[in-house]
């Protein structure tokens, strides 16, 4: 069983490293969006992934539309803090995507127009404008594990 973490133009490197370490401990494919906000030698990137980039499964793509057309057929979900629909109000499947945009904006209006159906938020207080991405990410990835009864080894 595999999932997919779709990041949309990130910009914070030590974020994604994080990302890529989840991705490691649960055999979760990482996709990454150009343009982004870092250099992939960048050290913080490096040193937030440790010694598992080994084991990270990580493509790269120039648009997000280059990720769809790669993975026809697959299922895309997107979290934003600008929808209503709980993860929670989802089942989630082998192979689904979650989606996510860059950190100081989220991913584009028109995207999560034209994919409202599968569009998710993670609830939290109106004390703060979002959580962190790469804790977004861990908790999407853990909760479509849950869903399907941990099977990572």
């Amino acid at each position: 069983m595999s999932f997919h973490i779709v990041l949309v133009n990130p910009e914070i490197p030590a974020n994604t490293g994080n990302i890529a370490r989840t991705c490691a401990a649960t055999g979760t494919h990482l996709h990454l969006v150009r343009p982004l906000g870092f250099s992939t030698d960048d050290r913080v990137l490096k040193r937030a992934g440790l010694d598992y980039w080994y084991a990270v499964n990580i493509t790269y793509y120039d648009s997000f539309e280059e990720v769809q057309a790669a993975n026809p057929g697959g299922r895309f979900f997107f979290a934003s803090t600008r929808v209503t629909k709980r993860y929670t109000d989802f089942e989630f499947r082998d192979g689904d995507f979650f989606v996510f945009g860059k950190e100081t904006a989220g991913l584009p209006q028109a995207l999560l127009d034209a994919h409202s159906e599968t569009c998710m938020r993670i609830p939290m207080t109106d004390k703060v404008r979002s959580l962190n991405l790469a804790n977004s990410a861990a908790i999407l990835v853990y909760e479509a594990l849950r869903q399907n009864d941990f099977p990572l080894i």
